[in-house]
């Protein structure tokens, strides 16, 4: 999705919060943010751009600024050790829910929300588990994106954030359980914001639970821009028979080309206006988005 009105401000935000992250020294936050307001996306400039094309820049003045190429690693380090400390009431909740196929969608979408890069708000996650656990208002896409699920041979899950990927981790497992894809778990090629790297996936088990690789992307861009991505990830869209894509990051990054692979679900909270008026849904609400072109190749004894 190209860059709206409303991203200007929220990028903005983001990127104060950020910077407040890693310092309380006012007069410095002042310097970095004079500088982040600098950047033509920022200024309505570049309505051409996706938004991680002008977080960027922004994650560049902060590598500068700090002299560390991941100054959000002790904040991954949290999130993940918040996110693992959950895990076992979680695993307990997708197995004892009628479906629990569905359960684990609903809390991997969730999982979504427990991201303090952009928002202030307090994530009562035992509340969210006990509120979104059977979410109708998923059940209709739901029942598409099992159905392709059926017959997938391999399965391409794009991670998001750090403590997220402990839902990720939990939604994989329970796929496994009743359908045996092969799964590649996809992280970012370089630090991004608090996003999931191989070293904050390994530090929650993913690695043990599917085969992890990076995205191949060198820059500090959040999402995935595929015309910067490795070989091996672009071939991986083209033979993959369903694409799991987690958070707004990625959703900015291959709206565009949804309908040429016609094999992507996206899993998502609507955290802003553009997000809820695309997927017609209220703000803060959990999407399910399923883009389907072309059935999953059929199972290998059929005639």
């Amino acid at each position: 999705m190209l860059l709206q009105p409303d991203c200007i401000p929220c990028i903005a935000k983001m990127a104060l919060s950020s910077i407040r992250l890693l310092t309380d020294d006012e007069r410095r936050q002042k310097d970095l943010f004079t500088r982040v307001l600098e950047i033509p996306g920022l200024r309505g400039l570049a309505w051409d751009k996706i938004s991680p094309e002008v977080l960027e820049p922004v994650m560049n003045i902060l590598v500068e600024a700090f002299g560390k190429l991941d100054p959000f690693r002790e904040l991954k380090e949290r999130q993940n050790k918040k996110a693992l400390e959950l895990y076992p009431a979680l695993k307990r909740a997708v197995e004892k829910a009628q479906d629990p196929l569905f359960a684990a969608v609903n809390l991997a979408i969730w999982g979504n929300s427990v991201d303090v890069m952009v928002t202030d708000r307090s994530i009562d996650v035992a509340e969210i588990v006990k509120r979104e656990l059977d979410n109708a208002s998923l059940k209709a896409s739901y029942c598409e994106f099992r159905q392709r699920l059926e017959r997938t041979h391999l399965l391409l899950y794009l991670g998001d954030n750090s403590g997220e990927v402990v839902f990720d981790r939990l939604l994989i497992e329970t796929i496994k359980k009743f359908y045996a894809p092969q799964i590649v778990f996809v992280v970012r090629g370089a630090p991004a914001l608090n996003d999931v790297t191989l070293k904050e996936a390994a530090e929650v088990g993913m690695d043990s639970t599917a085969t992890v690789i990076s995205n191949g992307m060198t820059g500090l861009a959040p999402g995935t821009i595929l015309s910067r991505c490795s070989a091996e990830l672009n071939e991986l869209f083209e033979t993959s028979d369903l694409v799991i894509s987690k958070g707004g990051a990625n959703f900015d990054s291959l709206e565009e080309v949804k309908d040429r692979y016609g094999n992507l679900s996206f899993l998502l909270i609507a955290k802003c206006p553009p997000y809820s008026k695309y997927f017609t849904v209220e703000l803060h609400q959990p999407v399910l988005a399923n883009f389907f072109k072309t059935s999953p190749r059929p199972d290998f004894d059929e005639k």
